[in-house]
């Protein structure tokens, strides 16, 4: 007597979040690293969202949710200044809300890890307190921007730990957020993370690593219209595997 075998389960909605990447929202004109999008493209995406009964939120709402069907996670790296004033306004007008990654090390300076392209200036701590007050979730994007797959062991806890530690001081509140300067990740750096005490952490492609403290994110830039966004999120569905210890 033959034993059915049984089909393969689909994955489940829940233990596969969709999260949206995004940096800085202001001119594109200069932008090699296609990073910024206009805040009227950035409009236009978000109403996007909203027809197909997506709700952009924050990591810890998307995360804390117990069904998080028709929720969108909505992250910007790096704390841009303008991140206050072109985001935040576009955040408001369609109810949604988002999660600020910042640089504690570098309050009030700029994007001097990137080689190209204009000098972009960062949030003070009274900007990322404004951010904060306004609903946004803040989390630590490290200390200074650095590769930590590439970082010594005294540099490691520092743009881990120390970060938090440092935001928490600024916002006198817990800072639960963790996202990997350029994306990149190993064992090592995912176990700096977790030990640090964050309770989830953003890459982008987290490749063999899987779980809460490695979670892939889609990059969206200025030419992602409808068409494009409606192709990342199929594929998305279809490419990633269900993250291990999301319910």
């Amino acid at each position: 007597m033959s034993v059915p075998v049984e089909a393969p389960r689909r994955p489940s909605l829940n233990s596969l979040p969709w999260v949206a990447m995004y940096h800085s929202v202001g001119d594109c004109t200069d932008d090699p690293y296609r990073i910024t999008v206009t805040p009227e493209r950035l409009d236009a995406q978000l109403a996007w969202f909203a027809r197909g009964g997506l709700r952009g939120v924050s990591m810890a709402e998307l995360l804390a949710a117990p069904d998080r069907k028709g929720l969108i996670g909505l992250t910007f790296d790096d704390g841009y200044a303008d991140f206050v004033d072109s985001a935040l306004p576009v955040l408001r007008a369609h109810g949604m809300t988002a999660t600020l990654f910042v640089l504690p090390g570098r309050l009030g300076g700029d994007n001097a890890w990137d080689p190209l392209g204009p000098r972009k200036p960062l949030l003070t701590a009274d900007g990322i307190r404004e951010a904060a007050a306004q609903g946004v979730e803040i989390g630590s994007h490290g200390l200074t921007h650095v590769d930590l797959t590439q970082a010594d062991d005294e540099t490691l806890s520092a743009e881990t730990a120390q970060s938090r530690e440092r935001l928490q001081e600024l916002l006198k509140s817990e800072v639960t957020g963790f996202c990997y300067p350029y994306g990149t990740i190993d064992e090592r750096a995912v176990a700096a993370v977790r030990a640090a005490g964050y309770g989830y952490a953003c890459a982008i492609d987290p490749g063999a690593l899987n779980g809460v403290h490695a979670l892939p994110r889609v990059h969206i830039g200025q030419n992602d219209t409808a068409a494009r966004l409606f192709l990342k999120h199929r594929l998305h569905r279809l490419r990633r595997r269900p993250v291990e210890g999301l319910r």
